[in-house]
């Protein structure tokens, strides 16, 4: 939204009025991306509070009527890697050049990895694939639980993350590769079977 755009309210009793009828109902779904993000209860709630108060500050650039939830999402993941990560004495990176290469190339012929909710782990519950999860580099998991977790689409991700729709795809290919990887021996634990190795002689 322009400058000549922003919306301008009345009152700060309208904009109060305005800005919980958008955001206030998001609360859970903020907190648990956060705490996801941190595996810290206050570190989750002072993000969360963070992210509301960045939120006010720039509401008057919201536009009404887009996709709020995505919105605060990606005030959230913006506020975590610029307030949070920056804590931690070396701060993971990823370099997804080569992967990214290899996927968003026109030859690529390996199959895309299902979705988390029809994945041969979609009935896996328990400490063993949270612990899974928090092992993930924190890109990794934060797009695993956009779109398994919270259900994103391509196109919202790439907004709230601030990536190429193509790279979130290569990106979201490698973390569920990744996870399962993490999973394989638990689920040979509890009976669960992998088709490829099956296969295999």
């Amino acid at each position: 939204m322009s400058v000549e755009n922003k919306r301008v309210f009345a009152s700060k009793q309208e904009k109060d009025a305005l800005f919980e009828s958008e955001f206030m109902h998001l609360l859970t779904p903020l907190y648990n991306f956060a705490f996801r993000l941190t595996y810290d209860e206050d570190d989750a709630h002072d993000l969360v509070q963070e992210t509301y108060l960045k939120a006010y500050r720039f509401f008057e650039s919201y536009e009404k009527g887009t996709n709020a939830k995505a919105w605060m999402f990606r005030i959230l993941k913006n506020t975590f890697i610029n307030e949070y990560r920056k804590k931690s004495k070396e701060p993971n990176k990823i370099d997804y050049q080569e992967v990214e290469s290899y996927y968003n190339s026109d030859d690529v012929d390996e199959p895309m990895t299902s979705d988390l909710r029809v994945d041969a782990f979609k009935d896996m519950i328990g400490d063993e694939v949270a612990n899974a999860l928090n092992a993930l580099d924190v890109d990794f998991r934060t797009i695993i639980i956009l779109c398994d977790l919270e259900g994103f689409s391509y196109e919202e991700m790439a907004k709230i993350l601030d990536i190429p729709i193509g790279t979130v795809r290569s990106r979201l290919h490698r973390a569920r590769h990744l996870l399962k990887e993490k999973l394989r021996s638990y689920a040979k634990t509890m009976g669960y079977s992998d088709s490829k190795e099956e296969g295999e002689d």
